[in-house]
């Protein structure tokens, strides 16, 4: 789910993406949405951004892949194929890895290669000044974790646009999850943190009563289903955002997107949810419906 964050992250401010990685500071950029079919590509867990010179490649990965290398190739014959132009390819890892993670790929008669930053070895400053790129601060390398993340959350404090500031309070304390402990990530972004509490039978009863309406309109054994299946959607997405307040759009189709019985699970853990980072992890460990 991390990754998906950064893809949203990327494709959301496209332009701060080239300012760090190709020191590009023209707005004339894009975000593809081509779609690269046949396997292995990953569509999901990758992001095109076109600028005037080249395509930008981005993918994202909390750990490294065996198969990455042969893909990166593969990525770029596709592109090449269908854009004629400079392809540059980026590989971010998220978390720290003492895996060694290749930046190319080597056979006989053939070698290619592509840029592999590791976010943990980047100096966070880079990352203040431009809002896009703040949550990556939380990962970069530091002595003091608490000072920095501290110095995170001021920062957003101070974005005007009260959707972006919770928008990117949500990401950063998702992101944080990978390299800071809960008590510390709750301590510093205690305000907003813990909404207030609701009736649980009050929701579910909210979100049945969605549901069975849903069903009843569509008069069907399958529109039942589909409704019920639509309520307790509801009934699980109001909860969170009278929890924790607005959640990423990466984060709400990740739920969308989970059976009824993962629903009812989920409905049953987040009773017991203290911060978004165990949210993350619920969904990190639920297998692709």
């Amino acid at each position: 789910m991390r990754d998906n964050l950064c893809k949203y992250l990327a494709e959301q401010y496209p332009t701060a993406f080239t300012q760090w990685l190709l020191n590009d500071v023209s707005e004339n950029v894009s975000v593809l949405k081509t779609e690269l079919n046949l396997e292995p590509i990953r569509a999901d867990a990758v992001t095109l951004v076109r600028t005037q010179h080249c395509i930008l490649h981005l993918e994202f990965q909390v750990e490294p892949e065996p198969a990455l290398p042969l893909r990166m190739l593969d990525y770029w014959l596709r592109l090449y194929r269908t854009y004629q132009c400079e392809i540059v390819q980026v590989l971010i890892l998220l978390r720290r890895t003492r895996v060694q993670v290749p930046d190319v790929f080597e056979w006989p008669n053939t070698t290619h290669r592509y840029r592999v930053v590791k976010l943990w070895e980047e100096d966070p400053r880079q990352f203040f000044a431009i809002p896009g790129l703040l949550p990556f601060a939380v990962l970069g390398k530091t002595n003091n974790e608490a000072g920095l993340l501290q110095a995170v959350a001021d920062q957003i404090r101070q974005i005007d646009s009260k959707q972006t500031r919770q928008e990117l309070s949500t990401i950063v304390q998702l992101l944080a999850g990978l390299q800071y402990s809960k008590e510390l990530i709750q301590a510093i972004f205690r305000e907003g943190m813990m909404r207030e509490s609701v009736i649980y039978q009050e929701i579910l009863q909210e979100g049945q009563r969605e549901g069975e309406k849903i069903g009843l309109q569509r008069g069907r054994q399958e529109g039942r289903q589909e409704g019920q299946l639509e309520g307790e959607c509801t009934l699980i997405l109001r909860q969170l955002r009278r929890r924790f307040g607005t959640l990423p759009d990466a984060v709400v189709q990740h739920i969308r997107g989970l059976s009824l019985e993962q629903l009812d699970a989920l409905g049953e853990a987040l009773l017991d949810f203290q911060d978004f980072n165990d949210l993350a992890m619920w969904l990190d460990s639920q297998p692709n419906r």
